[in-house]
């Protein structure tokens, strides 16, 4: 099973999210230009469902960093300009018309930032703000409800919409020049290399750690500097009581069990004298349930942390990451759990010297947050890398262009697989794809490829162990323009014995990596040849 595209997953689904984006007021970050630069103006449009009998629609803004405020087109907090009707256009799925309504924000300076929220109103004064309803939220319970057999649960009413904050930076945005050449190497640190002399702790169990450190990573620094590549994405390393560590305890501390500080310090170190860059996997959608902070907001309900969290009636008692109640949703439009989370990331670009983070489940924050994280972390290192985990459709990727570097590439990942493991597209229609894909996107918008990771079947076991379409795959991905990833042992013939989602789920791809005698060694002088090739 390649269950990769959740809410998106089937055709029923798809269906759904196209009748949901065209109800209400949707405006979902469509903007011109989609990174706007200093001294341009800024074009914004929004779409007005069937459903919505709207006659005026407004934008309030600021430029000062502070949260705009406004109802029917008078601005409370900022400035208001007013949105001007230009079309309608027929929608056979819905079986309505939906109204096109465009604005204009003035030109601003450069570092800019403008925050902005967008209303529409009837002539009877009913109001809802952009965006209603909420797409994400509500495919999602509509997606789980799908999956359930239940019924899809009705929109809530319109005069329950709350107003939404969109935010842009007004910058050049220009991409870190090394990223441009970069070749990354994806590490699950657990399973990677013990080090220092261990042994594995065990290597049955796979919910339980194997025994990988950080240290195991600092002494196989020169097989993967003559491996060729010159970035490493590490799986979360901060303190955790997971194997995994996307349930974070201590975002100021390095896990213990992978080697502590003192680790991490070495790893930076030994990848910076090769020319190797070092990312981190960072979670800032969701925290342990360990950790202090929400331990003191869900005991004391008069705790000064209670609003960073969001408690409610489901069964946990809070939201989670998808139901996981060791994995609590941090309110990040709390302003100070915002700051503090751009604290965290500022932390480790400056007291140990990191290139970038790789953002886990970055479509869980809005999208507004990753541009303050994002400003946040440049005011430190101006060359940082931040990339998103983005598992959307590609009109809702394109809206994180401006707000961070780039997003992972799950769109080629899954043409790759139907082009190289499934044989469900030919090469031309590959090529196709890829054309209309990158002329999409902005030009300075970053898409690293891969074709498997840490939460899919790793592609040697979907092809049943086919070294040959492997090697075809990874020829594919290398000669695309954007950066490409390796998942640690996919260059030595790593794969897996079941499909992930039977027995230990999403670890069956999380075996350890493969050392020694037990290498494929065809397969490693071919990945050093296509890494060389490349750069």
């Amino acid at each position: 099973m390649e269950f990769i595209f959740g809410t998106l997953a089937t055709p029923e689904l798809r269906q759904l999210h196209h009748q949901l984006a065209r109800l209400g007021v949707q405006h979902g970050r469509e903007i011109a230009p989609l990174i706007p630069q200093p001294n341009q103006e800024i074009s914004l449009f929004v779409t007005i469902g069937h459903d919505f009998p709207a006659r005026h629609v407004a934008c309030y803004y600021t430029t000062d960093g502070s949260i705009p405020a406004g109802n029917w087109g008078i601005a409370q907090n900022g400035h208001v300009i007013e949105f001007e009707q230009h079309d309608y256009l027929w929608d056979s799925i819905t079986w309505g018309y939906n109204a096109q309504w465009t604005a204009r924000i003035p030109a601003q300076s450069d570092n800019t930032i403008i925050r902005y929220r967008i209303s529409a109103w009837t002539d009877d004064g009913t109001e809802a703000f952009a965006d209603y309803p909420e797409l994400k939220a509500t495919t999602e319970r509509a997606a789980g409800a799908f999956f359930r057999g239940e019924s899809v649960p009705p929109l809530p009413p319109i005069g329950d919409a709350v107003g939404k904050t969109f935010t842009l930076h007004i910058s050049e945005h220009p991409i870190p020049q090394w990223v441009k050449s970069a070749v990354i190497y994806q590490i699950f640190v657990d399973r990677f290399y013990a080090g220092d002399g261990r042994e594995w702790l065990q290597t049955s169990d796979l919910r339980q750690p194997f025994g990988g450190t950080l240290w195991g990573v600092r002494d196989k620094m020169d097989y993967l500097a003559d491996l060729g590549i010159n970035c490493i994405w590490l799986t979360p390393t901060f303190e955790s009581p997971s194997h995994h560590g996307y349930d974070i305890s201590d975002y100021f501390k390095t896990s213990a069990r992978l080697g502590g500080d003192n680790a991490m310090r070495a790893v930076i170190e030994s990848a910076h004298k090769r020319g190797i860059r070092v990312v981190l996997d960072l979670a800032c959608n969701h925290i342990s349930n360990q950790n202090a902070y929400f331990m003191d907001a869900l005991n004391n309900p008069n705790s000064q942390y209670r609003d960073w969290f969001v408690f409610d009636d489901s069964p946990e008692g809070y939201k989670t990451f998808f139901g996981s109640a060791a994995m609590p949703y941090i309110n990040l439009q709390n302003p100070i759990a915002r700051d503090w989370m751009c604290s965290v990331g500022q932390y480790w670009l400056k007291e140990f010297d990191v290139d970038g983070y790789r953002l886990d489940h970055a479509n869980g924050p809005s999208a507004d947050f990753w541009v303050d994280f994002y400003v946040a972390c440049r005011a430190i290192k101006p060359d940082v890398f931040c990339f998103g985990e983005v598992v959307e459709a590609p009109n809702i990727v394109r809206t994180y262009a401006g707000g961070l570097d780039g997003v992972l590439d799950f769109h080629m990942e899954d043409l790759l697989r139907k082009t190289y493991a499934k044989g469900e597209m030919t090469e031309v229609e590959f090529q196709h794809f890829v054309e209309r894909h990158y002329a999409y996107f902005p030009e300075n918008f970053v898409l690293p490829t891969f074709f498997d990771n840490h939460d899919m079947n790793r592609f040697l076991f979907s092809v049943g162990g086919d070294k040959s379409k492997l090697m075809r795959a990874a020829e594919a991905q290398f000669k695309l323009p954007q950066p490409p990833i390796i998942y640690y042992g996919t260059e030595v013939g790593l794969s897996q014995n079941v499909a992930t989602y039977e027995g230990a789920g999403l670890d069956e791809s999380r075996l350890p990596m493969l050392w020694g005698s037990d290498q494929d060694v065809e397969l490693l002088a071919f990945y050093k040849g296509l890494i060389a090739k490349r750069r």
